[in-house]
């Protein structure tokens, strides 16, 4: 396995628990991650079926990775590895346009039998604190919802050592495929040996691909993020992280709040979108424009150029792409963690999602 970041450790874990030795490769695999990197600027928020489409590849992708996350979590605190988990997620609509598409969402979702409800203005005026401002609706999704991120890679990382998972703090500079097994050279020196090969390094994974003839551009899109102190009378009390106009808010025990969105294509963070972001766009209470920083953080998103993400897929025998999640490496991590044990398993990398 090549990558430390929540994909890398999420298959690595689940992998060795079915029962397979694992190596990981990374500059980092004991964490955290580097400054900036994807993994360690998440904020594990999980929307899966607020997602907008009910068929299709991300569709099932989004639903088995729920029920994936709710097995894991148990099974992981059985092992003494607790993964904070928050329920429910409130997506807001701020324009009429937004209103529309909750609507349809809504009913679409109920008709499939999901538990899924519209919250007009008026409920949304009496929670506490204040929500942004303008906010039409809310659709709450008590399915969806929130988990940290840091601690689920901690959790795979210290479970899948207890079951003989290997961590190897090196960078990976070739692969090459020789006698029905991969070659994998290491900086450090010397290399691996091994029949299968999982690339799950993120923006770093074109330039090892590149050399074996495949082609899979990945673009950076920067996300900023921060965690604000409110005051004591403010404490968050609302009943699920809020989603508004692509901003999380995210709340946090001892009276903190974490903020953050991904917000712009490249690799340096813009102050001015930075300050939008702080301001809601415009939208912000009072109470949240008061708000003190405690840190502000920004990571690095993988999207794939010119296709769908993830990229999923089994490159030649033996080797396999997992990578360009974009902004939902948290959520899709256990579906393709299994997805990769399914090609394992079968080898057959044209598997969908069960």
């Amino acid at each position: 396995m090549i990558g430390a970041g929540i994909i890398g450790l999420a298959a690595a874990w689940w992998l060795q628990r079915l029962g397979h030795a694992v190596v990981l490769v990374d500059p980092a695999p004991h964490g955290p991650q580097p400054e900036g990197s994807g993994s360690n600027a998440a904020l594990g928020v999980l929307m899966g079926e607020v997602f907008h489409r009910s068929s299709g590849r991300a569709w099932r992708l989004r639903q088995q990775s729920l029920r994936l996350w709710e097995q894991w979590r148990a099974e992981l605190a059985l092992a003494g590895q607790t993964v904070p988990h928050r329920p429910g997620l409130l997506l807001l609509a701020a324009d009429a346009q937004e209103l529309a598409r909750l609507e349809a969402l809504a009913l679409s979702r109920q008709a499939l039998g999901l538990a899924m409800e519209l919250w007009q203005r008026p409920a949304l005026e009496a929670l506490r604190p204040a929500l942004p401002h303008g906010a039409l609706a809310g659709l709450f999704s008590p399915r969806d919802g929130q988990l940290d991120p840091l601690a689920a890679m901690a959790a795979f990382r210290h479970d899948g050592q207890t079951r003989g998972l290997e961590l190897r703090a090196d960078r990976v500079e070739a692969l090459e495929r020789r006698n029905d097994r991969w070659q994998v050279s290491l900086r450090g020196g010397g290399g691996l040996e091994a029949p299968w090969v999982l690339v799950a390094a993120g923006l770093a994974s074109p330039a090892l691909l590149a050399p074996l003839g495949h082609e899979r551009p990945l673009e950076p899109v920067l996300g900023q993020a921060a965690e604000l102190e409110i005051g004591p009378e403010l404490a968050a009390a609302w009943p699920a992280s809020v989603v508004w106009r692509g901003i999380n808010l995210v709340p946090r025990p001892q009276r903190r709040l974490w903020l953050g969105a991904t917000l712009e294509p490249g690799l340096s963070a813009d102050p001015a979108r930075w300050s939008a972001l702080r301001q809601l766009e415009g939208a912000a209470p009072e109470w949240l424009a008061q708000a003190r920083v405690q840190r502000h953080w920004q990571g690095l998103r993988a999207r794939p150029a010119g296709r769908p993400a993830p990229l999923l897929e089994q490159l030649e025998p033996g080797l396999l792409l997992l990578s360009g999640h974009y902004r939902n490496g948290v959520l899709l991590a256990p579906a393709s963690a299994a997805w990769a044990a399914d090609v394992i398993a079968t080898g057959n990398g044209s598997l969908t999602c069960r």
